[in-house]
């Protein structure tokens, strides 16, 4: 199964190269983060869906800075679709958690505040409601390096691999590395790639992971 994360910027930048992105990417999952908000958000995401060949499973209300889509095929099947309300305080940005099984591997969308403290206690919020039972996966914008706590929390958590990539932002001549793939220990990955390009710098401010991973044998 071939996954993606993106912040795609609310497509605010150049919607037609992220679409860009996404299909020559082919995820099967994509974990979106900033998506399109207010009256018509959930319409232009679901325009891009079908513009990248993908369905909206998870996207607007209490995901809010978050969505997930997944590539419609009779072997990828969609249980418990969600989204997690995080605590807000006024003059911040609301946020959610989308989350879903796919195939019976768990996908959790993540994108975490640039407030420290509030990073912190949207990711205690996240690990008491998300007990990984089986093949789980983080994905998203953790908004701090990979030195920071979230991580360290996360990979704790999961017990798994975190993924490694190169730099994630910003999309042109990236330096920091805030965006992450974080696994149990029942998946294992490979061919991990951080796209770049004309249309990587044209559709938003960051750049996407794509990996694929499957299951470990018994």
């Amino acid at each position: 199964m071939r996954l993606m994360t993106y912040n795609i910027k609310g497509l605010h930048m150049d919607a037609r190269a992220a679409a860009a992105v996404v299909r020559a990417s082919a995820p099967d999952v994509l974990a979106v983060q900033e998506p399109p908000r207010g009256l018509f958000g959930w319409l232009r995401m679901r325009r891009f869906g079908r513009a990248v060949g993908l369905v909206p499973v998870v996207s607007g209300h209490g995901a809010r800075t978050t969505a997930l889509l997944v590539r419609h095929r009779p072997d990828l099947p969609v249980l418990g679709a969600h989204a997690v309300r995080l605590s807000w305080q006024p003059g911040r940005t609301r946020r959610g958690v989308a989350v879903a099984a796919v195939d019976g591997v768990t996908i959790v969308v993540v994108h975490f505040s640039l407030v420290r403290t509030e990073r912190a206690a949207h990711l205690d919020t996240l690990l008491a409601s998300v007990v990984p039972t089986g093949a789980t996966v983080v994905l998203g914008d953790l908004n701090e390096p990979p030195e920071g706590p979230a991580w360290a929390r996360l990979a704790a958590h999961l017990g798994g691999p975190t993924v490694p990539t190169g730099p994630t932002f910003p999309s042109k001549e990236p330096r920091q590395r805030i965006d992450a793939i974080v696994m149990t220990p029942d998946l294992v990955f490979d061919g991990v790639r951080v796209p770049d390009g004309p249309a990587v710098e044209a559709g938003s401010d960051h750049r996407p992971i794509v990996v694929d991973v499957q299951r470990t044998r018994p």
